[in-house]
């Protein structure tokens, strides 16, 4: 398809810088042919009991790091965000002025001082390949360098946030799903963001049933698409789980006439990727490169509840797959003229799949 298909016109400031407060308070959009005004604390009374709900639990780690390069006895200043790990050491990372980076070249990184913290997370540059992204390899590794990094870094913002204000403390918190516990993430589940304790509780009470995946979300779920014809796209690649607990879970409750809800695109892809042609879920592990653009049969997922995403965006594809490309377009002018939130800290929506 033609990706200028999925465009819109979206302006700046409809793009979150912080999300609100309380999280569930978000305005959320119900799509099931009409759009329909709710809030986020309102999702159980949307849901029945014997109904699964699934949650990506993957945690962000804190790989926008800033330091210095040090060559000949000169100092340079280097901002790098990891994005992919080789070894316990060795990690792949996006530097900006990457072409000025040579071999060899040490680099020190260091907390801000708003952090307080004197310690360094130090390194190598040993490879920069053809694409631009830049091996290094550091001094520490296994725990004692995700201890470090957890020190030093911060949380790696999308760029349409990062670019308009600085990270600070708050990030960590913000930028972190309440039930996340499996490191390796670059980016949050940002659907997942709007969840508190309470209203996990509510959805216990109402009889839900909620099970948890994990997808270790990477940088590519920000890139944008270049290419003019969606078949030409060539999507990234990130790892996952689905326990063999979980697809039990989704299998007994399809078997019964209840429903599956994914909470987030991260998790929708992954459920679709353990699916079989029967709509049976399957125990699961490994990378998924999997891209949801219309005219793709859904196998598993009912309901999806996402945030809104950006013009031309694989995201948006994924969406317009799930309800209709005139049904999303139009959901999408509506939250617009209605002043929603967009994007990783903006509002929410529930989507119904298209039968």
């Amino acid at each position: 398809m033609r990706v200028d298909l999925f465009d819109f016109n979206l302006l700046a400031d409809r793009i979150a810088l912080r999300p609100v407060e309380p999280r569930d308070a978000a305005k959320m959009l119900l799509v099931d042919g009409t759009c329909k005004d709710s809030v986020v604390s309102n999702l159980p009374s949307f849901l029945r009991a014997g109904d699964v709900i699934v949650f990506n639990d993957t945690k962000v780690i804190p790989t926008q790091l800033q330091g210095v390069r040090i060559r000949n006895g000169v100092a340079a200043g280097v901002s790098a965000t990891l994005h992919t790990r080789l070894a316990s050491n060795r990690w792949l990372a996006f530097v900006k002025g990457a072409k000025k980076l040579h071999l060899n070249d040490l680099i020190s990184f260091s907390a801000s001082i708003s952090k307080g913290v004197d310690e360094t997370l130090d390194c190598q540059v040993t490879r920069k390949q053809e694409t631009g992204d830049i091996e290094l390899t550091f001094d520490l590794a296994g725990a004692a360098f995700d201890e470090r990094l957890m020190a030093v870094g911060t949380m790696p913002l999308p760029p349409y946030i990062a670019g308009k204000r600085q990270t600070d403390e708050k990030d960590m918190d913000d930028y972190q799903t309440a039930y996340a516990r499996e490191q390796g993430a670059v980016a949050a589940p940002t659907a997942g963001l709007h969840f508190t304790d309470e209203l996990m509780q509510a959805l216990r009470d109402k009889g839900v049933l909620l099970k948890f995946v994990t997808l270790h979300v990477g940088p590519g779920t920000f890139l944008p698409v270049k290419v003019e014809d969606t078949e030409d796209h060539q999507m990234h690649s990130e790892w996952g789980v689905v326990s063999q607990a979980t697809a039990d879970a989704i299998n007994k409750a399809h078997q019964e006439g209840n429903r599956l809800i994914c909470v987030g695109t991260t998790s929708l892809r992954l459920i679709e990727s353990a699916a079989n042609s029967d709509g049976q879920v399957e125990a699961w592990e490994g990378d998924t490169d999997i891209f949801i653009t219309p005219g793709y049969r859904f196998k598993a997922v009912d309901m999806l509840m996402t945030n809104f995403h950006l013009p031309k965006s694989t995201l948006f594809m994924l969406v317009s797959a799930f309800c209709g490309l005139e049904t999303m377009r139009s959901a999408y002018e509506y939250a617009i003229e209605n002043q929603y939130r967009f994007y990783s800290y903006g509002d929410a929506s529930l989507l119904y799949r298209q039968t």
